[in-house]
Order: C-alpha cells, then structure tokens, then sequence
C-alpha cells in the first residue's frame, strides 16, 4: 500500500513536472509573431496622423495626414492624404496589404506635380518615405513566415513584462538582417523595434511612446523611429480616431488618390 502511494505520487509529480515544461515550451517565436500579427483589430478607422521630422540639430518639419484604414478579411488597405504643408499638399499615398503567404504589399503614390500615380516597384520598398525614417516597406504589413523567429529571452521594459524576439529574413538581399522586438505578453504589441542593416550594425530603432485601449482594440498613437547612423528621428502621432464608422470601399481607389480630399 505504502509503496502504491509513493508510485501515484511519483507519477502526479512527473505529471505536472511535464505540463509546466510543456507549458513553458509552447510559446515559440513564430507563435509570438503570429499572434502580434494576427491582433484583433477595428474592421475600419480614420484618423488624423501628424508625422513630425527631426534632424540632428534638432529642427523639426512637420507634415499634417489624414489616413483611412479599412480590413476586409484577407486584405487591408490603407490611404493616406497629405494636407499640409504646400509642398506635400494633394501627396496621397495607399498600400494594400494581403494575408496570403508570399504575396508582396502593393503601394502606390500620387505626386500632384507630376499628376501620375506611380505605382511602388518592390526594388523601391527600401527607399524612405517622403523624407521620413520609415521605409515603403516599413508602412506595410510583414508577414510572420517572411522571417525565421526566435525567442531570445523574457525582460521587464518600460513598465511591461515583454518578450524579445529576434527575426531573420528568409529573403538573402532583404534590406535587413536582422530585427529584434520586444513584445507585450499580454497585448502583443511591439513596444520597440531594432533594425539591423545588411552589415549587421544596428541601423534605427522603432520605439512605440503611446498605446490606447479605444473599443477593445489595442492601436498604437505614437510612436517614434530613430536613425541612430544618420541621427534623425520622425514621430508619428495619431488623433482623431474613429472606429467601425463603414467607410466606402471606392475610398481606395487610384481615382481617389488623385482626388484628394
């Protein structure tokens, strides 16, 4: 009998010994990744973005955007409007994101001088975006299975209990070579990005500086990203916002980017 009892609590001890490993195996990095990814979001919003330019001696040029965003399941698309100043005015900008694997952001531009939109060629996604530290493919959507994820390790920052994840490109000649994030546990927001260029050095860095709960969604409002090699920062501030309001699908057209608002 006594030996019975000492086999049963032998076996419960393995038992739950097992399920805490078991437990702590289960998240990867790609699962962490997808579930950023795949974090619930309005099915529209519209908003007021302020993108604002900062040089190494501190001068600031500030640009005025009105950006609409709508998700249709397999798709997003998203427009974005310049207002101001003069020289960006009737600039318009839109970028259709897919969840199909392998399948490439599609972007287009609309340059009012040239009245022409020009449609983004995947050899110009690393170029930067109208003077911004954000690339054109920055502003679209990178799906998890373009990298190779890892979980490096689990650390406080900011105030928040967060997972870093690094990311490699599966793609030889991508503009990165690496990335390293560190992630929200409980939100899954990226709360900062590390970008490392094709040498390896650490090229800027993404910090997110404002996160709301609006509906039960998590959206990002500002955020900053700093060009450590060139010292240049742009932050971006989001305002305004409005959700689920069924904006119209002819909002992101070609005919509308020339338009304008």
């Amino acid at each position: 009998m006594y030996s019975a009892r000492i086999k049963t609590a032998l076996i419960i001890l393995l038992c739950a010994t097992a399920g805490i490993l078991n437990a702590q195996q289960k998240i990867t990095g790609l699962k962490i990744i997808e579930n950023v990814y795949n974090r619930p979001a309005p099915k529209d919003q519209t908003g007021d973005l302020t993108m604002t330019l900062i040089n190494s001696r501190g001068d600031t040029r500030v640009r005025e955007i009105k950006q609409y965003v709508k998700d249709y399941g397999k798709v997003e698309k998203k427009i974005m409007f310049f207002i101001s100043p003069a020289d960006v005015r009737n600039t318009s900008f839109m970028n259709w994101s897919y969840d199909q694997e392998g399948k490439d952001d599609d972007q287009w531009i609309y340059l009012p001088a040239l009245k022409k939109v020009k449609r983004i060629s995947s050899d110009s996604k690393s170029d930067y975006f109208m003077g911004s530290d954000f690339t054109y493919d920055d502003l679209g959507d990178r799906q998890p299975s373009e990298d190779t994820h890892k979980l490096l390790r689990e650390e406080e920052f900011n105030g928040e209990q967060c997972y870093v994840v690094e990311s490699i490109p599966k793609e030889e000649d991508y503009m990165y070579s690496r990335t390293v994030t560190w992630i929200i546990k409980d939100k899954w927001i990226g709360l900062k990005k590390e970008f490392y260029d094709e040498d390896g050095d650490l090229l800027k860095t993404l910090t997110i500086k404002k996160y709301e709960n609006i509906k039960g969604y998590w959206l990002i409002t500002n955020s900053e990203m700093h060009n450590v090699q060139k010292d240049h920062k742009t932050v971006m501030e989001l305002k305004n916002l409005k959700l689920d309001t069924s904006i119209p699908d002819r909002q992101f057209t070609e005919r509308m980017m020339r338009r304008g608002l």
